[in-house]
């Protein structure tokens, strides 16, 4: 598993584990974090080396066989950072990653995103729907632009090397061990916010919507797509339907927090990322196939999904600083 010390990945390494699946993981830890699979090490039938996927000469000794590569390594959108470091870095390991898995013969899963869909009217996004994304001067599109290569050229090597594949498309994955910065999405970033007594920063007017998926439900459906026979050669979105605004999000999490300090919410504008940033209004998956290809459909609602979140970031984070009302 390619990426499995990060926060999908790692809680994939929880469910292919306990199922009695044997898993070496390859993270450089550049985002992943060696305490989410630290309980892990020492046991029979996982490994993990801290290794980068770029060096595609160490993929292939550290894996001399395998029955699924599981590709989670990606840089996100370039919202402050580089997007010439998100087109590079998701471009080749791609490249790397889909190379093991040929001259392993193992099933290939690709990890892309529901950004892929960008602007399309198309609601809920379908897998054979169209893909309507910005102007290329907004540097916003270069990590769906990726993502989007990346999946024609797993179908590609489907096509040419009869690639076993199998392409996966998240829809806004939260829970513990997400990142508290936008690295991570809404719900991290507004949690320490909430907890710290600062204002929470809403991009745009915070009435756009999206649909979270709990990492758990993401995690299993994966592993389903590991050994579903009927998920060869196919596109599937991983998601859950349940809709809700980014404003209702943030207030939602506050009044599940607890904190009986008043919300404090600070709208910031696009501009302030990078020129022609935009943002999808609306994102909503179609999660048909999940369910027909997959047998799995989502088990934990937003509101619960979000109590874990937060009983999480109670235990692993509130040690670290006195929070100013409770």
């Amino acid at each position: 598993m390619l990426g499995g010390a990060g926060f999908i990945g790692s809680h994939l390494v929880d469910v292919l584990v306990e199922a009695g699946h044997e898993v070496l993981v390859i993270d450089n830890l550049s985002k992943g974090r060696l305490e989410n699979i630290a309980h892990h090490i020492g046991k029979k039938g996982f490994a993990f080396y801290r290794e980068d996927v770029l060096e595609a000469r160490r993929l292939f000794e550290l894996a001399p066989e395998a029955g699924a590569v599981v590709h989670l390594v990606a840089h996100k959108i370039p919202r402050y950072e580089s997007a010439l470091k998100t087109l590079t870095l998701n471009t080749q390991a791609t490249v790397n990653a889909l190379e093991l898995a040929r001259e392993r013969g193992a099933r290939f899963i690709l990890a892309s995103t529901s950004d892929v869909y960008g602007k399309s009217p198309d609601q809920p996004f379908r897998e054979e729907g169209d893909l309507l994304l910005g102007p290329s001067v907004s540097r916003r599109w270069a990590y769906a632009v990726s993502k989007i290569y990346d999946e024609h050229l797993t179908i590609a090597y489907g096509d040419e090397f009869g690639l076993d594949y199998v392409i996966l498309r998240y829809f806004g994955t939260y829970g513990p061990r997400q990142y508290l910065d936008w690295w991570g999405g809404p719900q991290g970033v507004f949690l320490d916010a909430i907890f710290r007594g600062r204002e929470i920063e809403i991009h745009g007017d915070g009435k756009q919507t999206r649909c979270f998926t709990y990492v758990v439900d993401a995690a299993r459906a994966t592993a389903r797509a590991i050994t579903a026979p009927e998920a060869r050669g196919q596109i599937i979105n991983i998601g859950n339907p349940e809709e809700i605004s980014i404003l209702d999000l943030a207030r939602l999490i506050h009044k599940l927090s607890g904190v009986k300090e008043e919300l404090k919410i600070r709208f910031v504008p696009y501009s302030s990322f990078t020129k022609n940033y935009e943002d999808p209004r609306r994102r909503v998956p179609d999660i048909s196939k999940m369910k027909a290809l997959l047998g799995y459909e989502p088990e934990v609602s937003l509101v619960e999904g979000l109590e874990r979140t937060i009983a999480w970031y109670r235990k692993e984070h509130l040690a670290s600083f006195r929070p100013r009302t409770l």
